[in-house]
């Protein structure tokens, strides 16, 4: 069953990458006491995810802040390795970088899609959401593929705004 608006996400613990490499995270600790901004791409360095999705948080980043949003979070089923090096390539340093490598809070959020066609495994669908204290505010879910709408850093920001 896909989260609502009005749960609260769940506490898994996944990986984010440092100056020492991999580190876990609790979802928890990271959603607790603030107002989250999270996007989630189906692959890092993608085609639509890396000349797309991706760079409009970066060139919102500051206007998304601005209106509300203490952090900007970004998720992908991809390791935390490959998640520092696209951070790096898309000058994102002010997202945290969420690596879901095994898709497991993916999973208990029911947004994962099955890309084994493409040989690609069990990824995210493309989504974005605002959580206050870990409480679901929005969810837009882009069900059309190539269509970057309702998980878009300006549908992000409208709905900060409103």
């Amino acid at each position: 069953m896909t989260i609502a608006i009005g749960d609260r996400l769940p506490d898994i613990t996944i990986k984010t990458n440092g100056p020492e490499g991999p580190k876990d995270l609790s979802t928890g600790d990271f959603f607790a006491g603030r107002r989250v901004v999270l996007f989630a791409v189906p692959g890092a360095f993608t085609p639509g995810c890396s000349n797309t999705h991706m760079p409009g948080f970066v060139v919102r980043a500051d206007d998304i802040l601005d209106a509300g949003a203490d952090a900007i979070g970004c998720l992908a089923v991809n390791d935390a390795f490959v998640m520092g090096a696209w951070q790096r390539d898309q000058n994102a340093g002010r997202f945290t970088m969420l690596a879901d490598g095994n898709a497991d809070f993916t999973r208990a959020l029911g947004l994962e899609m099955d890309a084994s066609a493409g040989g690609m495994g069990t990824r995210s669908k493309r989504f974005a959401l605002i959580a206050d204290d870990g409480v679901v505010e929005y969810l837009g879910v882009d069900t059309q593929k190539g269509v970057i709408e309702a998980s878009s850093a300006d549908t992000l920001l409208a709905r900060l705004k409103d």
